[in-house]
């Protein structure tokens, strides 16, 4: 038989409030995606504005009455306009500061002149480009269309995905067009610039860009590698490509460095997308010997409560007015949630620059072995939040900007029993293949033995890792023939 049982236990679990899981929230962020954050919060939040001053502009007291002027001498009253002239000199000139500054719409079409936007350059995008050599064309309708839909076709890199028996039927002609017609037509758009547009693939893409070459020589062997030993450009086997071109290695390479020339991606100037930079959010500076740390400005969101609503809304609280109590709370909770942030990151970013100083005076051979329990430790705050403010949060130093999160590293003890950090061991491996014989480069057994002469026993898969990380290609693709 199954009997069932009713049992009541207790037990204490560790739950985050509200508050916190938004103060965790608000840390972790990174600057740009908090100022996205606080920006959309400033729309939507009445008890939030904008302070005063935000945009940077100096404030500057107004005197309250204008200071005596000086008498005019006798040469200015006898230079000076009359009254009612100067009267209409001082309107006229109001009027052209007026229309400078934008008071009346800005210059008008009507008036002949152009203003500083008139003459900023539009974006022009890869296929209007395309389009617009196309129009300049003496080319039938029907070519003209086939050209066009080629054109509209091709990718931002400048290539031609779609097959050409998906794209003529979108032409829509009658006769529909056929196979021979959408090749003159692709040949058409490869002719246009910038050369290697229109291309299928990457060696027809460089095929297209050959006739840039000026040696005639050198552009035949070009030709012959584009063509027949595309594979032996990619893993950069000078020896097998020389014997298959029947030159020397050295004569090779130099024709391979031409081709590096050529550009892959044609349609790359044209795109619309932009870099995104990185916004330090703290800046160290040495000051009198001493390394000193401030938050940057630039981060810092200039918001603060408007008081006078909160104490409208406080003064004439009614019931089911939940709506504007949450929006009060959720206020409160920000600004100090920014404050309890930036004051983290600024403690954080003074434990490192204390433990890191050599690095900032010496390199990246100075950097010392460091783990996030000595940081919350010194702060006084737990690895995790520790974690959350190295993430996506940047130090600018006189040489460079680096992420908080790289002064961390595991200790590697050398043959002396001193530590090293992981960072220092990447910095003096680059120092090795830097000033290696690129005739005869260094694989990565040899590092690792040259690591172990001075004392660093290093696995080789570990210099492997390592090397990568710095983005330094194998022993043979950095090796040169002379």
């Amino acid at each position: 038989m199954i009997f069932t049982e009713l049992r009541t236990s207790q037990r204490q679990t560790q739950t985050l409030s509200p508050r916190l899981q938004h103060a965790v929230r608000l840390l972790q962020m990174s600057s740009l995606d908090f100022s996205a954050m606080v920006h959309d919060m400033l729309g939507r939040n009445p008890f939030l504005e904008t302070a005063e001053g935000a945009d940077g502009t100096e404030e500057t007291e107004l005197p309250l009455a204008p200071p005596p002027a000086a008498e005019p001498t006798p040469t200015e009253l006898a230079e000076a306009p009359p009254p009612v002239e100067a009267a209409e000199a001082d309107l006229a000139d109001d009027r052209e500061i007026w229309n400078a500054e934008g008071g009346s719409g800005g210059s008008r079409p009507e008036d002949g002149e152009f203003g500083a936007l008139d003459l900023t350059p539009v974006p022009q995008s890869l296929h209007d480009h395309l389009r617009s050599q196309i129009n300049v064309l003496n080319l039938p309708e029907r070519d003209h269309v086939l050209a066009c839909i080629v054109a509209e076709s091709v990718d931002e890199d400048g290539y031609l995905r779609t097959p050409l028996e998906e794209l003529a039927p979108l032409s829509g002609l009658e006769p529909a067009a056929d196979m021979d017609e959408m090749q003159i037509a692709l040949k058409r758009v490869q002719s246009l610039d910038p050369a290697g547009v229109g291309a299928r693939t990457v060696a027809e893409s460089l095929w297209l860009q050959l006739p840039g070459i000026d040696c005639e020589h050198t552009r035949g062997l070009a030709e012959c590698i584009v063509r027949d030993h595309i594979e032996l450009l990619a893993t950069r086997d000078m020896p097998a490509l020389a014997e298959r071109l029947g030159v020397t290695p050295a004569e090779a390479e130099s024709v391979c460095l031409r081709l590096r020339r050529l550009d892959p991606r044609p349609g790359w100037r044209f795109s619309s997308s932009q870099a995104a930079y990185i916004v330090p959010d703290v800046l160290t500076t040495k000051v009198g010997g001493q390394w000193r740390v401030q938050l940057n400005p630039a981060v810092i969101p200039r918001v603060r409560m408007n008081q006078v609503y909160a104490e409208l809304f406080q003064r004439h609280r009614r019931q089911g007015d939940g709506e504007m109590a949450s929006h009060l709370q959720e206020a409160r909770w920000t600004l100090r949630n920014i404050d309890q942030r930036f004051a983290t990151i600024m403690d954080v970013a003074a434990a490192i620059v204390r433990r890191q100083r050599h690095f900032l005076e010496f390199g990246a051979m100075a950097m010392k072995p460091l783990g996030l329990k000595e940081i919350a430790d010194e702060v006084g705050i737990h690895e995790s939040t520790v974690s959350r403010v190295t993430n996506n949060k940047y130090l600018a130093t006189p040489s460079g900007v680096y992420e908080l999160k790289y002064f961390f590293s595991r200790a590697i003890v050398s043959s002396n029993g001193s530590a090293c950090s992981g960072t220092a061991i990447r910095g003096l491996i680059k120092d090795i293949i830097d000033a290696e014989n690129p005739s005869t480069p260094l694989s990565d057994a040899d590092i690792t033995r040259l690591l172990a002469r001075q004392g660093l026993v290093v696995a080789r898969r570990t210099v492997t890792k390592y090397r990568q990380m710095l983005k330094i290609d194998a022993v043979e693709r950095r090796r040169q023939h002379a």
